[in-house]
């Protein structure tokens, strides 16, 4: 116990495997807020994350009044069971959900909070689950070889001309520039052929599909944060940006987003992670009704 929360070991049952977990809840000094928080952990980590950060993030939210939840998916970190994909998580975030809410009974809803392809799962997955009412999703995966074309395209290529180093090494003899020149011009192609199969109308079964369904689906209030220094939030960007299915859906009312310029994909500095703790915490606030008026910028210490 300390600064306001209490954790402790959640064992989770998934089919004939059991995950285990780590529950940052509010101490008595802290009135429970009826929104608990599900931390989904995406890409080859477990449940404590990159720089700590979900760690740092489940506490900040426990001192808020938020309970959280963070856990390992079947075969990484301390759970049982084979290593799974994003893709296919959802009896994991079910059995979580599940666990959360046997362990906070005051709780009366969940969001689910999930960085890049635990964003992706949310949203492919969580949307249909009625007890989940709000998603914070951070830099969501979206890549396929259109948006990493076009990414390149416009953030790399065209940015790097303008750069005095690049001529220095043009002129200098030290730049490959037939091989550079290949690479450019095949991923205009491979930008031209996807902008051409997505104008088709044809139904997309993509991953990418499936998280613009669940976005279209879900009705409940949105947090999308992105970073400004992140190639994965460039592409997620694209793909909304060039998908039939995504057209309009970042520009609902129940979805608000918040940009870090300067951020990269994980939030690595001190203060990024502080925005990222206050502004989540802020919507889970306004979701909830709950008003805490003790600041979260104090409890980002490990």
């Amino acid at each position: 116990m300390s600064d306001g929360m209490v954790e402790e070991v959640v064992e989770i049952h998934c089919r004939q495997s059991r995950m285990w977990g780590i529950l940052s809840r509010p101490s008595g000094q802290v009135p429970p807020a009826p929104v608990a928080v599900l931390i989904v952990v995406g890409g080859p980590q477990y449940r404590v994350g990159s720089h700590r950060q979900f760690v740092l993030l489940a506490r900040a939210l426990a001192a808020a009044g938020f309970a959280a939840l963070r856990f390992d998916c079947r075969g990484m970190g301390d759970s049982e069971g084979e290593k799974l994909t994003f893709e296919a998580i959802e009896p994991d975030i079910d059995a979580a959900i599940e666990a959360l809410l046997t362990a906070c009974p005051g709780a009366q809803r969940v969001a689910i909070w999930g960085l890049c392809d635990a964003a992706s799962a949310a949203l492919m997955h969580a949307t249909v689950d009625a007890r989940v009412t709000a998603l914070v999703i951070a830099n969501p995966w979206a890549r396929s070889p259109a948006s990493l074309a076009a990414v390149r395209v416009r953030h790399y290529y065209l940015r790097r001309i303008v750069q005095r180093d690049f001529w220095v090494k043009l002129l200098s003899g030290g730049l490959r520039w037939r091989e550079s020149l290949q690479a450019f011009f095949g991923a205009v192609g491979e930008r031209r052929r996807a902008g051409r199969g997505a104008a088709d109308g044809s139904p997309d079964g993509s991953f990418q599909g499936a998280m613009a369904r669940g976005l279209a689906r879900f009705r409940g209030p949105v947090l999308l944060i992105l970073s400004g220094d992140d190639l994965t939030a460039r592409e997620f960007l694209e793909c909304a940006a060039s998908s039939r299915e995504w057209r309009g859906l970042l520009a609902r009312p129940n979805v608000r987003r918040f940009d870090l310029p300067e951020s990269d994909h994980t939030f690595s500095r001190r203060d990024w992670q502080v925005h990222l703790q206050a502004e989540t915490v802020s919507f889970l606030r306004r979701l909830s009704g709950v008003d805490v008026a003790r600041g979260v910028e104090q409890r980002t210490r490990a």
